[in-house]
């Protein structure tokens, strides 16, 4: 924990914009390296210019090989593209769009010129199923969508991930070829050319030789203009009782943190004319406002409490006070009576509280969450006689079933989330953080009680569960070997004093695998998980025997996974 976790940033913690933008077109990437080279993770890829993990030739790359991409699959629709508001998301939505256009691909941006110009995750998605909506599978018409964010990442780094005609994440199919594409370009493999396969293989190589469109459609497809914000706001109806919200004048306030959805909530406070009040100084490339996260750095994760410090001193003031991350695939919910609500905490209020007011979903539609959400959840869906779907970490496992409807919710442990319309339909197939937010207002307005409240009321019913993650440190040899554990490797009979009922190295749910192994007993269990940047090993563990027994899991698991891995 860092000494200043949860303390305003000071001048010394903010980032050089114009030095973090100069590097994004002057540094070159070495694709020898392998830190520079792309790599996309569960959200997209990720890195910053200055450390020549994200600057231009990686999006120029990216671009191409995602426009080679579609065309393999006959998708021929438009391309619904948006960014969030890190420094490095403009200039590199302007580099995507020129290479797109330069490739034929209809580029459909954001409208406007003010902060409705930032288009967080959530609408992307909602326009890419609005567009597709009716299409067959295989119909060339088919809309498919980029999204220019690290998320929560610190203000220097970038991002970007492609979201094909499903709406949600690309799953491992998609992005491990975008990916192996795009280093090919960086290593001056034979480019891509408007004259077609001829030229292609006559000599034209690497990222510098991919064409590029002028901004105005000059040798490509000229870019269109979507209104992101206006079709995202006026179908909110579809999805969340405003009408409640605003009869029951639940009182709340909304800070997107410095990010994509500090407009979208002038437009919902406007548009459904709720008691609604939008925090914070707006957009602010440095974002010298916020108060640091657990390690001393800027980051915009709304479900950190030393992040949330930033809306503290509007607790009492408000019935609810919620945040957002960057791109708003996240939520934090601040209750009056509670403060800020754990994740995993709000996720089963969200669920118990959806099952009981949304008879329009079919009765043998699954709730999704990931295999490292609380246990809780497993009793609350138990108890409404609905079938849990528990699948791995990603919210790409979600996908499908939020496609076809037969997922009505999905939600992870990290403070995403997204459920359908009323009437079972596909809102949005990637996490919706605004969604999450206005959820919270609604259970305010209808019960009458906060969501805290409700959690509580909960734990009376189906127990008190501790849960907490650790870091423990893993030599790259033993976090592969943690990634390729069968059952058979676990000889061990009890864990914590209790008898091991299950031990999973495969999702419950969709039988994917899980990159690590999953011990449960009837009181308790842990998961571990290699981290894919560092050489630690993730445990998350809970139990509902209280903080001492989960204290004893933890230390059980350690061991356990030790004597494992050897």
């Amino acid at each position: 924990m860092h000494e200043r976790a949860g303390q305003p940033a000071q001048q010394d913690d903010l980032i050089d914009v114009e030095a973090l933008l100069a590097a994004y077109t002057d540094v070159v990437p070495d694709p020898t390296d392998e830190s520079q080279r792309v790599v996309f993770g569960t959200s997209g890829h990720r890195g910053s210019s200055l450390r020549g993990s994200f600057n231009e030739a990686h999006i120029v790359a990216i671009s191409a090989a995602i426009a080679e991409y579609r065309a393999a699959q006959g998708i021929e629709g438009p391309l619904f593209i948006g960014s969030d508001t890190h420094p490095l998301s403009s200039p590199a939505e302007h580099t995507a769009r020129e290479v797109l256009s330069a490739a034929g691909v209809k580029v459909l941006a954001k409208a406007g010129t003010g902060d409705e110009v930032f288009v967080p995750t959530p609408a992307v998605s909602h326009a890419i199923l609005t567009h597709n909506r009716g299409r067959t599978a295989d119909d060339p018409g088919r809309a498919d969508g980029i999204v220019v964010t690290p998320s929560h990442n610190p203000p220097a780094d970038g991002g970007f991930k492609y979201n094909p005609p499903h709406g949600g994440p690309a799953d491992t199919d998609a992005t491990n070829w975008i990916a192996a594409r795009a280093n090919e370009l960086l290593a001056g493999g034979p480019a891509p050319a408007a004259d077609g396969p001829a030229e292609r293989s006559g000599g034209r190589r690497g990222v510098d030789a991919i064409p590029r469109a002028s901004e105005d459609g000059l040798g490509g497809e000229p870019v269109g203009r979507y209104d992101f914000l206006g079709e995202y706001v006026e179908a909110l109806g579809e999805v969340i009782d405003v009408d409640a919200i605003r009869e029951a004048g639940v009182r709340m306030a909304a800070h997107p943190l410095g990010g994509a959805s500090v407009a979208y909530w002038a437009a919902i406070r406007d548009r459904f004319d709720l008691d609604l009040t939008v925090l914070g100084p707006g957009v602010d490339p440095q974002w010298g406002f916020m108060h640091l996260d657990w390690d001393g750095k800027i980051r915009m994760d709304p479900s950190s409490r030393h992040v949330m410090s930033t809306v503290a001193d509007y607790q009492p003031l408000y019935d609810l006070v919620t945040g957002n991350d960057a791109d708003a695939d996240r939520h934090g919910i601040v209750t009056r009576d509670g403060g800020l609500m754990n994740p995993n905490h709000y996720l089963a209020v969200a669920i118990d509280y959806l099952l009981t007011r949304r008879p329009g979903w079919a009765a043998s539609a699954r709730i999704g969450k990931t295999l490292v959400s609380s246990a809780l959840i497993d009793r609350v869906v138990a108890s409404h006689g609905r079938e849990l779907l528990e699948v791995p970490v990603g919210f790409k496992w979600f996908v499908p079933g939020l496609s076809s409807g037969e997922v009505v919710f999905g939600g992870e442990e990290s403070a995403g989330a997204s459920f359908q319309r009323f009437d079972g339909s596909a809102w949005s197939t990637d996490k919706d953080g605004i969604l999450l937010a206005l959820l919270a207002a609604e259970i305010r307005a209808v019960t009458g009680q906060s969501p805290s409240e409700r959690y509580r009321e909960l734990t009376e019913r189906f127990g008190d569960p501790a849960y907490a993650r650790v870091d423990a440190a893993a030599t790259p040899e033993q976090k592969g070997r943690l990634g390729g554990l069968s059952p058979d490797d676990v000889t061990d009979t009890e864990l914590a004093g209790d008898p091991i009922t299950a031990i999973l190295t495969r999702a419950s749910g969709n039988d994917a695998p899980i990159g690590g192994l999953k011990v449960q007993t009837e009181h308790a269990w842990f998961a571990a998980r290699p981290s894919g940047t560092e050489d630690v090993m993730k445990i998350y563990a809970e139990s509902f025997r209280g903080p001492e027994h989960l204290a004893e899991v933890q230390r059980a698991a350690q061991q356990l996974v030790q004597r494992v891995l050897g």
